[in-house]
């Protein structure tokens, strides 16, 4: 038994003690009769239509694993107990994860039950994972809650990641509180004009904004960590720098500063690779190229400018 579990600290523990989470689960549950799950707000009945995110009422995973390449707070030693949700609520040209997040035709058969997302909550937490990592939870959160609240009176222990591309409803994150441990959302564009080329949705740095501000609402700037240097309650607002300055990393990051907290924890990304339609269209000529070591130290210097602390995490050259 890993020292995380000897010791638990999961938020919804008291919640199911207190049968609070079973009523979260249902008002969850209740926004798919006329889905306001996530900002595209599509208003149909998940039971019949499938909506932008193309799911329906039962949980669909693509894969989970133990996953040992997240920022070191969150892996730790043992490792992230990582859940990949199928489909998602956006429509990003250079999407790395596309044949999970856009091809829904993989998954029409690949619905599960609850209890059998339970299962593989707990399958996670038996083979020693720090925490419960959520991978685009947006467009699933109830059927998340659903399995987490059958989980919970199983002996699930461990802390929830909420690990998001932050197009997410403020209203479903207010549900959330209490719930989730630790925010992890993507912060991907500062421009209305980017996010609708690039994702889909012009609103995404309005929404994106809001959202985070709810997940610093709940957890505040300071940082809880458990044994070993594992972060067990906090937030973690992530940024993929792009080429040509397309993320806006200095307008996001002077938002953080200047509108939430200069402590927030940034980790900022240069992963970046040409994938999906940025290979397979002509449309995005900009973005068929790696990062240059240059824009990555305008992006490092406009973190270190604005952002105080030294939590901040710089990853560059991981592919």
């Amino acid at each position: 038994m890993s020292e995380l579990r000897r010791a638990p600290r999961a938020s919804y523990l008291s919640l199911a003690r207190s049968g609070e989470l079973d009523e979260r689960a249902r008002a969850l549950d209740a926004l798919l009769g006329e889905c306001t799950v996530c900002p595209h707000a599509c208003r149909v009945d998940r039971s019949v239509e499938l909506g932008a995110c193309n799911t329906g009422l039962a949980p669909v995973i693509a894969s989970w694993c133990v996953h040992h390449g997240e920022e070191p707070v969150i892996s730790g030693r043992s490792g992230s107990g990582t859940v990949f949700l199928a489909n998602c609520n956006l429509a990003c040209a250079f999407c790395q994860n596309h044949n999970i997040s856009q091809q829904p035709k993989r998954f029409l058969d690949a619905a599960i039950t609850d209890a059998g997302l339970a299962s593989v909550f707990l399958d996670l937490q038996d083979r020693g994972c720090h925490n419960l990592n959520w991978v685009s939870p947006s467009h699933q959160v109830p059927q998340l809650v659903r399995a987490l609240a059958i989980a919970a009176g199983r002996g699930l222990a461990v802390p929830i990641v909420y690990n998001t591309n932050a197009y997410d409803s403020v209203a479903t994150l207010g549900l959330l509180d209490g719930i989730v441990d630790v925010w992890m959302p993507d912060l991907k564009f500062a421009d209305p004009d980017t996010g609708c080329r690039l994702a889909g949705v012009a609103d995404y740095p309005e929404r994106a904004r809001a959202a985070i501000a709810e997940m610093f609402r709940q957890t505040g700037e300071a940082w809880e960590l458990g044994p070993g240097g594992t972060l067990e309650r906090g937030i973690l607002v992530r940024m993929l720098v792009l080429p040509e300055n397309l993320a806006g990393i200095e307008a996001s990051v002077e938002w953080i500063a200047t509108e939430l907290s200069p402590s927030i924890t940034v980790s900022l990304l240069a992963q970046y690779r040409p994938a999906h339609r940025v290979l397979t269209t002509g449309g995005f000529p900009v973005l068929r190229r790696r990062i240059t070591p240059e824009e990555w130290r305008r992006a490092v210097d406009a973190l270190r400018r604005h952002m105080e602390g030294d939590r901040h995490h710089l990853q560059w050259g991981i592919g």
